[in-house]
């Protein structure tokens, strides 16, 4: 069964949209019948993603640190919960765990490790794709800058072009599903 892996905040935004579009998310997610790997909290945007997962009927892996058990209140309720020692274990284990990637709305861990795994794909070291999932405009600043270093020559066009948005959730999934 394909593994789709959700990058995420753990807060929970200040727009109703975005948790009805992780919602949205979750739902198709589980009705392309992939498993979905996540951060494992079950507070904000996370823990919107995998309730809305389960009550769904999927198969919902979390992982997360140690350190962030108690910050992020780990999910206790998933198919399975995966408690590592770090930042780094938490990313290298999801990413192992995942066929593809969706980006939703999130902060500064969602960049990392959105960024981390575009750079291992631009560098060769795997081809599991990888889709932003715009929610309300989210991503959208992001584009300028993205086409900015390109003309700055500090991003290669090739480099540039394995970023796509979506709005639909549907395409989402579908962007990040494997061929068979």
């Amino acid at each position: 069964m394909p593994a789709t892996c959700v990058f995420l905040s753990s807060s929970p935004g200040v727009r109703t949209e975005q948790a009805d579009a992780i919602r949205a998310l979750a739902k198709a997610i589980v009705a392309r019948g992939h498993d979905l790997v996540y951060g494992g909290a079950r507070r904000g945007l996370m823990g919107v993603l995998a309730d809305a997962a389960l009550a769904a009927g999927g198969r919902v892996v979390g992982v997360i640190p140690s350190a962030l058990v108690e910050l992020e209140v780990a999910h206790t309720g998933l198919t399975e919960l995966h408690v590592v020692d770090t930042m780094h274990a938490r990313k290298a284990a999801m990413f192992h765990r995942a066929d593809g990637f969706i980006v939703a709305p999130g902060g500064f861990g969602t960049l990392e490790e959105a960024f981390e795994v575009l750079t291992a794909g631009q560098i060769g070291l795997h081809q599991k794709p990888l889709v932003f999932y715009d929610v309300g405009g989210f991503w959208q600043a992001m584009t300028p800058f993205l086409d900015h270093a390109v003309a700055e020559g500090v991003l290669l066009q090739k480099n540039r072009d394995m970023v796509h948005i979506v709005e639909d959730p549907d395409a989402a999934v579908a962007a990040v599903t494997p061929s068979r």
